[in-house]
């Protein structure tokens, strides 16, 4: 399965007590991940990540500023694993799209406790978005563009 691949770096104000990522700053780190994906196209930290057979497109996607007119998470589920501890590594987030309705999409994620996608996964979480009409204050319906984006760019399938 390909997937987008982010890697984000903990920050020590991410870190509780006892050295870990905090879980509730876990959500930050999906966030972080997901940006550059959903507002820059593909661009930035990411990658799409061809599962090894050398068919991947890199970090050239194209742009799509439609999603800067907003888009807000309607649902979001974590399944914590392990503990990520704060070491000064990135760690490793995989994306895929999971499902892609008229006026919502949903992302699961993959998250490892370092930056190899062998080590071993910390968390996996789902986030259901939809695009938001900052103006008229209320959801809208993913435009042609957005929803080719979302189907031809971000891979399918489902979080390991």
């Amino acid at each position: 399965m390909g997937e987008y691949v982010a890697h984000v770096r903990p920050r020590w104000s991410d870190m509780d007590a006892f050295g870990h990522v905090n879980h509730a700053r876990l959500v930050t780190v999906l966030e972080e991940a997901r940006v550059p994906l959903l507002f820059g196209g593909g661009a930035g930290a990411g990658t799409r990540d061809d599962g090894g057979d050398g068919s991947g497109s890199g970090a050239d996607g194209p742009a799509l500023g439609e999603f800067a007119r907003g888009i807000v998470v309607v649902r979001l589920s974590v399944d914590y694993r392990t503990p990520i501890v704060v070491d000064g590594r990135d760690v490793r987030v995989g994306m895929v799209l999971t499902e892609l309705r008229n006026a919502s999409f949903t992302l699961g994620y993959t998250v490892h406790t370092g930056p190899g996608e062998s080590d071993p996964v910390a968390a996996t979480a789902t986030t259901v978005l939809a695009p938001y009409d900052v103006g008229r204050n209320r959801p809208r319906r993913l435009t042609p563009t957005e929803r080719a984006f979302l189907a031809e760019y971000i891979p399918s399938g489902q979080p390991a």
